[in-house]
């Protein structure tokens, strides 16, 4: 399945039902409204809108539809971080990391996992 890049708008209601599974546009709305001011329309209108793109499925339960996610937030984190690394860091992911861990104060617990992770690929 080509995997679409969300819009930043998108990408914000699909991180709120990948966390709370099928959810109505009321109760999406109502999420993004703690974070920023949102109309109930607007946030209709994105939905709706994901639904054509088929970034969304819905099904009608009595007076209102439900939304589920279709694409996987796993998947969409991989599909965007690969085309940030090749358009911002010229595919470096060794640049993406430093520049990560030089802006960023890590905590003994991350480091370890990164740890980890370095020599899991050391092995193979």
């Amino acid at each position: 399945m080509n995997i679409l890049k969300p819009t930043e708008s998108e990408l914000e209601i699909l991180q709120i039902l990948w966390q709370n599974g099928p959810s109505s546009v009321r109760f999406v709305n109502e999420e993004l409204a703690k974070q920023r001011d949102i109309g109930y329309t607007t946030t209709l209108k994105l939905m709706q809108i994901m639904f054509e793109k088929k970034l969304l499925s819905r099904t009608e339960e009595g007076r209102y539809h439900l939304y589920k996610a279709e694409i996987g937030e796993e998947a969409t984190q991989i599909n965007l971080l690969e085309k940030f690394v090749d358009a911002t860091f010229r595919g470096s992911a060794m640049k993406l990391v430093m520049q990560a861990l030089g802006n960023h104060d890590s905590s003994k617990e991350e480091l370890e996992e990164i740890k980890k992770l370095i020599e899991s690929k050391m092995q193979k």
